[in-house]
């Protein structure tokens, strides 16, 4: 006999039940993982936390994690985690240098595609090997440039 009133992890809900849980709904997904390097001897029991940020600031939450290079090497960062928007795309950008710096090169990238795409002056002098060839002296002259003043 099936009951509708048992819930997550198989506990029985009571229609009059003071705390309830709100079930997870079908186009959403919980994912748990371990967010500290140590995992503690025994269970801890903590009160008075009321908020989600008391629980971040008591626990401090953090992950050691390793970024592959464009050369194969590895670079490793600690990212620490603050609120719960530290875990979407933008907070573990902004929680790391490696990959604040992998998200310019990328906008620079999509400027410089935008560019080849839209630009018609640009376009017909890729397309011409003389102002090609110019237009590449040019940059390397910039880039030699930008080296040498610091």
């Amino acid at each position: 006999m099936a009951n509708s009133n048992i819930g997550i992890g198989g506990n029985v809900v009571k229609g009059d039940a003071n705390e309830a849980l709100n079930e997870i709904p079908q186009n959403r997904t919980l994912i748990a993982g371990k967010l500290t390097p140590n995992a503690p001897v025994k269970p801890e029991v903590v009160e008075g936390l009321r908020t989600v940020e008391d629980v971040f600031e008591h626990f401090e939450p953090e992950l050691k994690m390793p970024f592959e290079d464009k050369e194969g090497g590895t670079v490793n960062e600690t990212l620490s985690f603050k609120n719960l928007g530290d875990f979407g795309k933008k907070g573990i950008i902004d929680n790391s240098v490696f990959l604040k710096e992998l998200q310019i090169e990328s906008d620079q990238y999509k400027k410089i595609i935008k560019q080849l795409k839209t630009n018609k002056i640009l376009k017909s002098a890729l397309q011409d090997p003389e102002a090609k060839e110019a237009l590449v002296q040019t940059i390397d002259a910039l880039i030699n440039e930008i080296k040498t003043t610091k």
